[in-house]
């Protein structure tokens, strides 16, 4: 891994925004160990996200949620992908801001709508109104990720490699920036 490189990198950002697609990639370009909160906590649990959705409500997923990004915070030389609505939590927002660089993949509701376009497993997705949802969500999740974010990261139109190569320089040079403080 490149010195220059920080220990933790944590992905915070809407769904659809690359967090898990990109961050693999970009983990193993920085040469950082790739974890998905969502992932990880399916391991944990044996059940999917959606159906801890559906027994426990998103504040019983929330708190698991919490409890897994505090495991995985505790990590080193790793990329961390969160789900979209990490920032929801107060607590989760106060772990953020104490730990690693944190990342908010900025992305547009349009893009989102391309991307999740096939997706039928997201909770927060069934519903007629995709659009409204995702803006609704947007308008309020967009201040709590400039909150916890340390530097915020848009890939446009770039192809995957290309996104994920321009994130990994501009975590390098962050990085080295720091390191001449």
């Amino acid at each position: 891994m490149p010195e220059s490189v920080q220990h933790q990198v944590i992905l915070v950002g809407p769904m659809g925004s690359g967090k898990t697609t990109l961050g693999r990639r970009v983990a193993t370009q920085l040469g950082l160990r790739f974890v998905d909160c969502d992932e990880e906590l399916e391991k944990q649990t044996g059940a999917e996200v959606s159906l801890i959705f559906d027994i426990e409500g998103e504040h019983g997923f929330r708190e698991r949620e919490t409890r897994m990004l505090k495991q995985l915070l505790q990590q080193d030389r790793v990329l961390i992908a969160t789900g979209g609505g990490v920032v929801t939590v107060a607590a989760n927002r106060q772990l953020l801001k104490g730990t690693g660089t944190v990342v908010w993949l900025r992305t547009s509701v349009a893009q989102q709508l391309r991307r999740l376009s096939q997706d039928r497993k997201r909770p927060l997705l069934q519903t007629e109104d995709r659009r409204g949802r995702l803006e609704s969500m947007a308008a309020t999740r967009n201040p709590l990720y400039a909150e916890v974010a340390d530097m915020e990261f848009c890939a446009g139109r770039r192809s995957l490699a290309q996104g994920a190569q321009a994130l990994a320089e501009a975590l390098e040079n962050r990085m080295k920036a720091g390191s001449h403080e």
